[in-house]
Formats: structure tokens, C-alpha cells, sequence
């Protein structure tokens, strides 16, 4: 199965879930990449059980998109047998790809399932075009670029490495403080190694200076009388610059993001795709429809955005010093699982709405269509006014239609006209 659209770069996208995965596939993912229950660097993500995984595979491929599957820990003695009988799994469930990091892992997963492509993951710090060369004779098709990397010098790595040889490199999403994701601080602090995916993000955390004489006394590390996020960093965003991206040769936009919500990957997945498909068509028009991009993207989750090392290495200005927190300028209310004979909307609920209000339907081809909630039932069919209960199952009756997979949100702090 070859789902990359001719000429394009592939647009890989992050799914937690298996509706997380769904919600991929329908708004625009050429390829997602998941993990199963063990093995991959995000353990407190929901992660996919083998019968999960077995239906999003099937779902992917019958929508001509692909499914690689994460094993990117660095491995230790007493992982590796484990490793073995998980690859067996795997091998049974037909991923097109598992993405390594670790040179043991490889080895085991290239004798269990020769058949399945080998994608390395940033986790080894993939920097130079030798180290491309060194796992393209090793038998990997992928490489995923270290974060660190200018587009300069992914523009060289294209240039001096075998044609058929694919660059993957993160275009969207959280940035690591530490070198390609190898972070000590979790397992120091807390015992949670991040490099086998339990990572407590310390680097969100807030800090001060304590002098070893004086114990107690704790001095802030930036002039705020609230101390400050020092390692705290800005999320990547290359929405402006896809000709750029283009350009350098890569073949795979990686989107980061395998802990976030449907609404999340939603509006990131459409943005991007809809970005690609018109800068595709004509720069002009890619150009004309940056303010959509732009107001698009920012409706998802994010902590301020910066170009990464793209264009240079980052100075003071891609740290945010003041805050840990996220802008969140949408609420998700639900997704569409089905529309009943009535043309009422089936969804469980994910935020509180009330009857009355006016919330935005988001469609996978790119329409925001605001819509009226003129009456709610639930399952039992009894008249409700409101939903307040998490993931209650409820039917809808909008004053626009709707179709499934469609998206209900609102913005944050609103949820009437």
C-alpha cells in the first residue's frame, strides 16, 4: 500500500486512542503512528490494547492510510525478551512500519518481522547523513531527524543520502528541553526514566536557586517574584513555512502530540492537510490562506509557538519564563458517532453545553458551520436541558446537519451566542 499522495509529503499524525485514530484518518492523516501497551515513550498515553490496535490498522487501511507503531525505548537486559513476544504480536497485526530507536530493539524486530518496515526513531539522535547511511545499510527505510536539526542541514542529509531513503522530521507540536528526548531529569527526581516512556515532565516545572549555605532561602532564576519556567519551551509550528519544508527534502511532516485529544488532532491534522494540498496547488493560493492557518491552528491546545532550530538555533525568546500552562481557545464537546433517522446527533459528551446554545461544527473538508443545540435526549430518550456528565452518551438535535465524524466544540469560556 504506497498512500503518500504523488509529489506530497506524507502527513503523519499522533492518535492516543482508537477514536483519537479515527478522528486522524477522516481530517486529512496520510499515516498515524500509535502505541501499544509496552515499549513505546508515552506511557501515561491511553495506548492501544491488541484488540484496539487490530481494528484501527483495519480502519486505516481501508481508508488507504497507513499505521506505524511505536517500540522507541531504550532498552535495557530485561526488556528484551519481552520485546520478542510483543514483536510476534505485532507481526500478526501487519503495521506498515515500527519505529526504533534502539540498535538491540532493531535487531530483534528485523529477525521477528523482516517484512514490516523499520522507521528510527529521533530518539537516536539522528543528526548527520552517515548516521542515515549507517541505518539505511542496517536495513531501517526511515529516518526521523533529530529536533535539533536547520533546515540547512536536512537540505544536506537529502543531498547525501540513497533517493529512496525517506526524512521524517517534526513540523507541529511540544519541543523537548533535553537532546533528541534523552532526558535524565524524570528518573533523577522521581525514579519515572523518561527514555522508557514515563517521563513526569520536569521541564515544565517551576524553579529557584537555593545556595548551599543557605538552606531555605530559595532565589529566583529569572526577575519575577514567582520564579520561573526555565525549561520550559515554546511548541514548534511551521504552518508558515511549508514551501521551506518542502524544499529541505523531507519526506514525512511529523505532527508531536500522541497524549492529545480528538479536538487536537482534529484541527491540527485539517490545517496542515488542508495547507500541504493548497501549497500544492498553487503557492498563491497557499499564501492567500494563511490567515485561516493561522486562526485554525490556534484553536488547538499550545504553549506559544517558535520555528525550533529550523532557521538557527533558538535564543532566549523560545522559552516561556512566567507560565506552565497551555492556550486552549476551544472546548471539546463531543464527535459525531452517528446520525439517527430523526437527524439527531449521537456523541459522548466530553464538556458540559446546554440546550440553546450555539457551538461550531468542524468538518473534515475545512467548513466551521455554527449550529444551534435546540433539544438533547439521552439513551432512554427523556428530554434533558444539559449535559454535565463526562462521556454520557446523549442525541442531539442541531440547526444545521451534521454527519459522522464531524466535530462539536466551542470557544473556551463561551458556550451560548
Amino acid at each position: 500500500m504506497n498512500n503518500k499522495r504523488e509529489g506530497k509529503p506524507e502527513l503523519l499524525v499522533p492518535a492516543s486512542s482508537l477514536e483519537v485514530l479515527k478522528t486522524a484518518v477522516i481530517f486529512g492523516a496520510d499515516a498515524v503512528y500509535i502505541g501499544g501497551e509496552a515499549f513505546g515513550l508515552r506511557a501515561k498515553a491511553k495506548n492501544f490494547s491488541p484488540e484496539d490496535m487490530a481494528e484501527g490498522i483495519a480502519f486505516a487501511h481501508a481508508h488507504n492510510v497507513k499505521v506505524y507503531v511505536t517500540a522507541n525505548i531504550l532498552a535495557h537486559n530485561g526488556d528484551l525478551e519481552g520485546a520478542r513476544r510483543y514483536f510476534e504480536e505485532l507481526k500478526a497485526l501487519k503495521p506498515d512500519a515500527l519505529i526504533i530507536s534502539d540498535p538491540g530493539m532493531f535487531m530483534i524486530a528485523k529477525e521477528v518481522c523482516p517484512e514490516v518496515e523499520i522507521h528510527i526513531s529521533t530518539q537516536a539522535n539522528n543528526t548527520n547523513y552517515q548516521t542515515y547511511r549507517f541505518w539505511w545499510q542496517q536495513g531501517a527505510k526511515r529516518v526521523v531527524s533529530a529536533r535539533e536539526l536547520s533546515l540547512a542541514e536536512i537540505r544536506q542529509i537529502r543531498d547525501n543520502i540513497p533517493q529512496e531513503m525517506e526524512i521524517e522530521s517534526f513540523i507541529h507540536g511540544a519541543m523537548c528541553i533535553s537532546y533528541s528526548g534523552r532526558c535524565l531529569l524524570s528518573s533523577y527526581f522521581t525514579g519515572r526514566d523518561a527514555n522508557r516512556g514515563a517521563c513526569t515532565h520536569p521541564c515544565r516545572w517551576k524553579y529557584a536557586v537555593v545556595e548551599e549555605q543557605r538552606p531555605g532561602e530559595y532565589f529566583p532564576v529569572y526577575e519575577n517574584e514567582r520564579g520561573t519556567y526555565i525549561f520550559n519551551s515554546k511548541d514548534l509550528c511551521m504552518i508558515e513555512h511549508v514551501p521551506e519544508l518542502v524544499s529541505a527534502g523531507i519526506d514525512s511532516f511529523k505532527i508531536e502530540g500522541r497524549m492529545k485529544t480528538a479536538l487536537y488532532v482534529a484541527c491540527v491534522a485539517r490545517t496542515y492537510r488542508k495547507a500541504i494540498d493548497d501549497f500544492f496547488a498553487s503557492e498563491e493560493m497557499y499564501r492567500e490562506n494563511m490567515a485561516w492557518y493561522r486562526a485554525e491552528i490556534a484553536k488547538c491546545t499550545y504553549r506559544q509557538f517558535t520555528t525550533g532550530f529550523y532557521f538557527g538555533k533558538p535564543n532566549e525568546n523560545t522559552q516561556i519564563y512566567d507560565s506552565n500552562t497551555y492556550v486552549n481557545e476551544s472546548v471539546y464537546l463531543g464527535m459525531v458517532d452517528w446520525v439517527d433517522e430523526r437527524g439527531f446527533a449521537k456523541f459522548e459528551q466530553k464538556n458540559k453545553f446546554c440546550v440553546g446554545d450555539v457551538i461550531e461544527i468542524m468538518k473534515p473538508d475545512g467548513r466551521n458551520v455554527r449550529a444551534k443545540v435546540l433539544s438533547m435526549c439521552n439513551e432512554d430518550g427523556e428530554a434533558v436541558e444539559s449535559c454535565p456528565h463526562s462521556k454520557q452518551v446523549l442525541y442531539a438535535e442541531l440547526s444545521e446537519q451534521v454527519e459522522k465524524y464531524d466535530i462539536m466544540r466551542t470557544e473556551a469560556g463561551k458556550n451560548a451566542d
